[in-house]
């Protein structure tokens, strides 16, 4: 979810709900510490700016924990009793992905002015060296998934698959393994388009932030960081409707094949998650 530039990435807090960080609590507490080096990979903020990005990144947790948290706590726990009922079907799981966009979306409205606040502040040095970070960063990206081969690659998607429902789920079965390599099959050159859409958002985030001065700069932030999709390649729209569709698939068909074992792991992981976040002081005192 927003694998894309680490301006304020606040939306780290919902990607740990949703991509299974062991320890989300410890982290969540700790996301103060994390963002401000996560975002030095891309920009080089003078002192002030430091301090006003702090202050910010306060606000921003502040809000996050007592107005949205509340919120992930209902989505896990009905995602939990589609596990409890093994009820997982792909009706489900279109309208909990349908409340995470919806999650990530409000969240991205409520930092976007921060970030935007940040830009404009920006030198010219400043400005020409996250264009060569975020160069970098793409040219990284581009070698480890473009270079290797089409079979490569598939191979190499099944792997991170695995390792993933691993942490949820517990060993595969050779069944279930069969059908994540089906999966990552079917998906062909998704890497291509993915990667093909993020050169092409980062281009017109660049050429916006070259205009930062103009009066229309934050309407086009705001479409570049709230309205992602509205920037979507025509390819990429369509790989990644099928993307989604393949995914729900895959997570259907391993339910279903799913042992008793399997389905109580996933229970205590997902009420894991929502121990840790229940265990935050800013979310006790947050009407729920």
């Amino acid at each position: 979810m927003l694998r894309r530039l680490k301006l304020l990435v606040i939306l780290l807090t919902l990607s740990l709900v949703l991509a299974g960080c062991n320890r989300v609590g410890l982290a969540y507490r700790n996301l103060d510490v994390i963002i401000p080096w996560t975002l030095n990979d891309y920009l080089d903020m003078n002192a002030g700016q430091k301090s006003w990005f702090n202050d910010k990144l306060k606000e921003h947790l502040a809000w996050h924990c007592t107005t949205q948290l509340p919120g992930y706590l209902g989505w896990l726990d009905r995602l939990q009793q589609m596990v409890d009922s093994n009820q997982v079907t792909d009706a489900a799981l279109q309208t909990r992905t349908t409340q995470a966009k919806q999650a990530i979306a409000e969240v991205a409205r409520e930092v976007t002015p921060s970030a935007i606040e940040l830009l404009q502040g920006l030198d010219d040095q400043q400005v020409e060296e996250m264009n060569e970070a975020l160069a970098k960063d793409l040219r990284k990206r581009q070698d480890e998934y473009l270079k290797p081969s089409l079979e490569q690659q598939i191979k190499e998607r099944g792997e991170r698959m695995s390792k993933r429902l691993d942490a949820w789920l517990g060993p595969l079965s050779a069944s279930q393994q069969n059908r994540v390599t089906a999966w990552s099959i079917a998906l062909g050159e998704q890497n291509k388009q993915w990667i093909g859409n993020r050169a092409h958002w980062q281009a017109q985030f660049i050429a916006a932030v070259g205009q930062r001065a103009s009066s229309d700069f934050p309407q086009k932030m705001e479409q570049l960081l709230v309205d992602r999709e509205s920037l979507w390649t025509p390819d990429y729209r369509q790989a990644y409707a099928q993307t989604e569709a393949a995914a729900r698939s895959l997570i259907v068909d391993l339910m279903a094949e799913s042992t008793v074992q399997q389905r109580q792991k996933l229970a205590l992981k997902i009420d894991k998650v929502r121990s840790d976040f229940k265990a935050l002081k800013c979310l006790k005192a947050a009407p729920l």
